[in-house]
Order: C-alpha cells, then structure tokens, then sequence
C-alpha cells in the first residue's frame, strides 16, 4: 500500500507478517470453542456471536442453492465465511486501506479459485453483491484474476501453510535488529512538558495530566478535556522556560479512599530569591465541583531545601499499606559532594532517599505520622521517614498491580534513577535498602573509597544501561492491563535524551531480566485507523489508567513552557482481549466546565522498515537527569550498535574530502542533496559545505525542523519529510560533518543550528541524514 501526493512514489510498504482484523484491531483467543468455524477456535477474529452469525449466513445459503450443487459446495461455502475469522482477515479483504472498499470475496490463490470456479461458481452470486466480479463470472481466468491478491503470501488458502505468517502468530513481533515492534494511539496533545498522569481509583476512569507549570487537566474517558484546570499552582511553582530546568510541578497522587475523603497530594518546586526548595502539599477536591481542586485547602506536609537547582525527584505514590512513598534527589551538582558522605548515603537527611509517612495521622508535632515499621525508627543518627536510601535521583516509580490472574509480583516497587556520568539503572525498591549511590553508579563503583566499604551492602539494580544506550532513564510500569495480554509482566520504560523505549521480562525461573528494545512497528503494522508509529523523543514520564492500560508523555521540546507534549497510549497489534472482556463502566461525573473535544494531530509515517527510536541530543542547557550500567550478566545481546552519546568518539579510518578548485565557489552552510536514480529533484541525502570541503549530516537529532532549513536553502516551499538511516544512500566517500543537529527551522543554514561541532559525530555512514522536499504544500 502507498500513500497519496509527493510520497507515491517514494515509499512502497512490504507485507508485513503482522495480523489484524476486519475492525482493524488485533486477533484474540476466543473465550469459548466456535462451531461453524472451528479451525479458528484457537486464535482468531470470532468470538461465539460472530460465529452464530456467520452460520445463520451458511444455512441461509444452503437454503437458497440445489442440494445437489449444495452437497459439492457447501465447504467451499464454509470455507469462504470462515475467512472473515481469520488473523488476517484484513489482508484477506484488503481492509489495510480504511479509505478503500472491502472486498466481498477473500483473496483466493489462483489454483484454488480455479478449482472452485469449476465445481461451484454459482456460489459467488450468492455470496457477493459486487456486480464487476458477477460480470466475470463466465470467464474463469478474469474471474480469478480479480479474486487474486497483491501479495500473493496471504492468498487463501496457502496462507495457512505459509511458516513466516504463523510461526510468530499472536506474538509480539521482533525485527530483524531484536525490537519488539508495537504501536500507538494519540490520546492528549498541546501539553507544556506533562510530567505525570495518574487516575484517582475512584470509578469515573478519569485521568489526570501534570504539567511542569503547575497545572494539571481532567480527561474524560473519552479523551475529552474539561476546559477548567482541575489545579493551578503555577503561580506558586518555581521552574523556567529553558529547556532541560528540573523544577516545578514534578508529582501528583490520590489518596487510595480519594472517593471517600477527596483529597490528593503534589510535589512541586518552590523558592524565594536564591533559596529554593521541595515541597509535599496535601489538597482537598472542591465541595461544589468534584473537577476541580479547592485551593485554599493547601496543607503542607513537608518542605526540604534544596543545594542546587537540580536533581529534584518528583515521585509521588501510595503503596497497597495505605502510605505515602516520597522519592527525593540527592540536592544536585555532580557526584553528591554534601558532606563526607553526600546526602544519598547520610540517614540523617531527607535527600537521596525513598521517604514515607502515614498521611491519615499525626505525631511529634508532625503534620503527617510515621510508619511504625519504617527501617530507621528509633536510630537517633536517621532521618525516621526514611525507607530506604543511596538514591542519587529516582525519576518515575511505580507500583507492580500483580498478575491479573495469580497476583504474581503484586507490590513491587520500580524505579527508574538517573545516573551520573557512566550508566543509568533500574531499581526494586525494597525496605531499608541502600541503592549505592554515590559509592555506586549502577553495577560499577564511582566513588572508590566508599566502594570499597563492605559495610554497605548496596543493592544492586535489576538493570543498568551505559551512556552509548541513553543518558536519562525514565522509568516506568510492568503492564498489568486487559486488552493486550502479551503485555503482561513486561516492565517498559524509556530514556529521556535518545527517546529509546526499552523493556525488561523477568525469568521467573532464575530471576534474572531480559532487555529488548521497544520499537515502532514497520510494514503495516501499525497502518490502521486510529493507530500511530511515531512519537516525540524526549520521553518525560510513563502512566496508567484505572484499568491498568499503559501511557507514555514526551515532548518535542523539553521547555516547560512549549506546547509540544503528547501522551500516547501502547498498542500491541499482535493479540488483543476477546471482545467484551475489557468494557468498562465509568461511574458519573458531573461537569461544570466546558468540554473540549480532542482532536488528534499526530499522523501515521510510511516506513520500510522498522525505526527502533527517535533519537535526540542533549540541548544546549543541561537538561535532567543523568544514569547508569550494563548489568553482569549483560542484557540480551543486540545485534544492532547502539547509539552513542555526544562526545564521544570512534576510530577513524574515513577518508577525508578533498579540496579542489571547484569548492571555492561555495560558502560555508550550503547544502546540496545526492540522489539515486529514480527520485525526484527534491529527495536525497543531505551534504553540507564546510571549511572548504563537502561532508554528511548524521541522522540522530534530525527532525522536519533540520529539513525544513535544508528545503528552503535548496528553494523549495515544504519539508515533506526528514529521513533516517540512509533511505538515499551512503556518502562513504566523504568525512562526517555535522552530528546532532537540533534547528528551531527559522535558520539560514545547518550551521546556526545546535550542533556537535564540525567533525565531531559518533555515527556511521549509513545512519546519513536526507530529506523529501515539495513544492507543494503535502497537507493539502
């Protein structure tokens, strides 16, 4: 399948071995047997409804056809209504396309319809309404040419023996570099850096988007979002607009009996002149509106001052013992230099740590009490909030919900903690543990003298991932939800700086966790109504909704103040639940504010092949969060060469571009574009001019901003798009110029835009950088 307009031509999708349904949504295991269409019992499109239906449609044919032709035919007939139940059903029905007709016939393979035309091709009048295929029906060859497919490997009925469709059939697909290839579906968007969203388990399935600002919104179930904030304490929250500022609004929680007592709790920034600090409030829902917060009911619980600007945590949550679990950094600069110890490792400070206190008491002139069975209560040398500690900046934890069925894992707690220069990790949080930090980073030690105190007794992380990989972890949740049950028991995160999602699988067997890498799907994978395979790259924060489904927010622009956030919701297009099994039935809300519809903006980009994600650099402020190491034994092995980060450096070995006579009549900042045979004067592998020679553009940072600068330079009105990974060839001949180029769009030339340096990249050849130019706007 193609798209319209300037892309026609361009990209041509290959089949991908990837099923669907007639609904455009994913095959599933029906709850009970099917009569008329057994074959698909197992696995299929048909729930016990659909089948009943699909044999009231057998017997009605049989009764309008010669028992004697009937008594030839009738498992053709059987054969052909059964094809609706197939996992590929649409492929079968040419359903990929929403915006062509369904085919009244399955594809059919030639030998198949030939034989069918021979013994029963009276059926078809009976079985379709398409007058052009009963005009043919005299002809055998025109007839089963129009019944033939395009891609001949989903052909019925050969594609019940073809071993690429079924031997991964129902099962998360990996690509040919070990991804695991899911979609998305866009389900908010225009949000200035949404931190978190949380729902308040109290029925509606409303759900609640923090932004860095101070605000948060109410969305309905149907992705409606109230016009009136639910909160606003943006006058209140300390950050800024400069990309990368850890302050502001950083957590939001509900109370576990929010439906009874109303009331929820923030973490925000604070500060006054050059004092700043961390903030815990308790609020309380407003009497006359249940969408909006009453905020003159502030409470304060906590405050703890912050060194430096950064390293905030921001972590909010209740456990299944009714507490509330506070996740702290270590008060920022680099390598916690606070005392002989840094804050991380002194018991007697707030910072660095896992806190947690009982919300619904008091105590010792406290606003809040203390767990009776908190790890440190009763040492006079700690803090007796403290839960657990060595935590240099934990950002996004969560609660395991347990196995749906077993409640196997239910209860354990997940971080994600951003390491410092070397490696980022991933944390069970368990009581009084201590997670290392600063003697630690990850697997490795960073400050060897404390290293080398056995006295520790670190615990160490499940994971861990070197700075080639990504350089702030975000962490996120082990899916326990309804609809996509291969998801279960997947812990899926992500990296703020590459915009990688990657996922851990415990073997229950040994305990260990095994990584793959999450990406979007390729082919047709994702090619469905509703469905998207591209997303923002700086992955901010992960969520759930109250019936367990898993979110990710990210932004184009890590700036507080930019509108460019969208949170989207994970989609397996391999296996779903049987229908019915996942309804839900949201409790009433009443609504005061206006409502405002959501519209999606975010599109579905053709791909040949699969992009495992949308990397991104550092922006010129210090952005978040940094992390840690590759855990022995190393994860899964992946064949593909991970990214690395800037400043770092290969070997060399490339050939240098040569200065002639000819350069001299170019400036520095031109571009031109190298092209194979066959595309368009406005498609091809962007080449850049510099210091008197010609060189390549690398592809991480490279978005439809960078085209857009290159399209104007080469006169053309529209950047159609901004390519990756060679699509257009490999300048092998010429030395790498220019590396992680970020462009706002307004500039002259690459060159005004944020990059490594000249010369200094950390990629290969076929990672070249092009684009697709138009004259026309491919919008309209």
């Amino acid at each position: 399948m193609a798209r319209a307009g300037a892309l026609l031509a361009l990209w041509v999708l290959g089949a991908a071995a990837h099923p669907q349904c007639l609904d455009f949504r994913p095959p599933f295991r029906p709850p009970q047997l099917l009569r008329l269409c057994a074959q698909y019992s197992d696995f299929g499109c048909c729930d016990e409804g659909r089948d009943a239906e699909l044999t009231r449609r057998f017997w009605d044919l049989a009764s309008r056809v010669d028992a004697a032709e009937w008594a030839a035919c009738a498992g053709y007939a059987r054969d052909l209504l059964c094809q609706e139940c197939s996992p590929y059903a649409a492929h079968l029905y040419d359903a990929e396309d929403p915006f062509t007709p369904l085919r009244t016939v399955p594809g059919l393979c030639q030998d198949y319809c030939l034989d069918m035309w021979h013994k029963c091709r009276g059926l078809f009048h009976h079985l379709s309404t398409d007058q052009e295929l009963r005009a043919l029906e005299g002809n055998r060859a025109r007839f089963c040419r129009y019944l033939s497919l395009d891609d001949t490997d989903y052909c019925f009925p050969y594609l019940l023996v073809n071993k690429n469709l079924n031997s991964n059939l129902g099962h998360v697909v990996a690509d040919a570099k070990g991804c695991l290839q899911l979609c998305l579906e866009e389900v908010a968007n225009g949000l200035r850096n949404p931190v978190a969203m949380v729902h308040a388990r109290d029925g509606t399935h409303r759900f609640f988007v923090a932004e860095q600002v101070g605000l948060v919104w109410a969305y309905l179930p149907d992705r409606s979002r109230l016009e009136k904030p639910f909160l606003n304490i943006s006058w209140a929250v300390l950050t800024s607009p400069w990309q990368g500022d850890e302050r502001g609004f950083l957590g939001i929680a509900f109370h576990p009996s929010f439906r009874h007592n109303r009331r929820l709790y923030v973490y925000y920034s604070v500060g006054i002149r050059t004092s700043e600090w961390i903030r815990i409030s308790e609020f309380r829902v407003s009497e006359d509106d249940e969408n909006a917060v009453d905020h003159s009911s502030e409470r304060i619980l906590l405050e703890v001052k912050e060194p430096a600007s950064n390293h905030n945590g921001g972590q909010l949550l209740f456990g299944d013992d009714g507490y509330l679990y506070i996740f702290t950094g270590d008060g920022g600069m680099a390598g916690d230099p606070f005392g002989t110890f840094g804050n991380a490792q002194n018991k007697s400070a707030l910072l660095g740590k896992v806190l947690r206190i009982d919300v619904d008491r008091k105590e010792r002139g406290l606003p809040y009490g203390i767990p009776p069975d908190n790890p440190f209560v009763g040492d006079p040398a700690a803090q007796p909030e403290v839960y657990a500690l060595g935590v240099r900046n934990m950002w996004r934890c969560s609660f395991d919900r347990g196995d749906p069925a077993s409640g196997a894992g239910r209860g354990r707690l997940f971080c994600g903690d951003v390491g410092q220069n070397k490696f980022e990790e991933v944390d069970l949080v368990e009581r009084g543990g201590n997670y290392g930090w600063r003697a630690r980073e990850g697997f490795e030690c960073y400050d060897r003298s404390l290293c080398a105190n056995s006295s520790l007794n670190d615990v160490l992380p499940i994971f861990a991932y070197p700075h080639t990989i990504g350089k702030s972890v975000t962490g996120g949740y082990v899916y326990r939800g309804c609809e996509y049950p291969n998801l279960n028991g997947l812990y899926i995160f992500g990296d703020f700086m590459t915009g990688r999602l990657m996922s851990l699988h415990e073997n229950p067997g040994t305990g260990q966790w095994h990584y793959s890498e999450i990406c979007m799907g390729h082919g047709q994978t994702c090619e469905f109504p509703g469905l998207i395979n591209n997303y923002y790259p700086y992955i901010i924060s992960f969520g759930e909704d109250e019936a367990g489904e898993l979110y990710f927010m990210s932004t184009g622009e890590p700036s507080a103040t930019a509108p460019r956030g969208v949170v989207y919701k994970i989609i397996d297009p391999s296996r779903r639940a049987p229908p019915g099994k996942c309804q839900i039935q949201p409790a009433q809300v009443k609504i005061r504010s206006r409502l405002i519809p959501f519209v999606p903006k975010e599109k579905f980009i053709p791909k040949a092949r699969s992009t495992a994600r949308p990397t991104a650099r550092a922006p010129t402020r210090a952005p978040r969060r940094r992390r840690p190491t590759v855990a022995p034994p190393p994860p899964t092995p992946r064949p593909v060469r991970p990214t690395q980060q800037p400043g770092s450096r290969r070997g060399g070995g490339r050939r240098r571009g040569r200065l002639n006579s000819a350069n001299r009549a170019f400036r520095d900042g031109d571009v031109r574009l190298v092209r194979p045979a066959g595309l368009s004067s406005g498609s091809g592998r962007v080449e850049v001019f510099v210091g008197g020679r010609w060189g390549t553009v690398c592809d991480d940072s490279w978005n439809i901003n960078g085209a857009a600068v290159v399209c104007r330079q080469l006169g053309f009105a529209y950047a159609v798009r901004a390519v990756k990974s060679a699509e257009f060839g490999q300048g092998g001949s010429l030395p790498i110029l220019l590396d992680n180029v970020r462009c706002a769009g307004w500039e002259r030339n690459l060159l005004e835009c944020q990059h490594n340096g000249v010369g200094t990249h950390n990629c290969e050849h076929d990672e070249d950088a092009g684009v697709v130019c138009s004259h026309q706007n491919p919008d309209l």
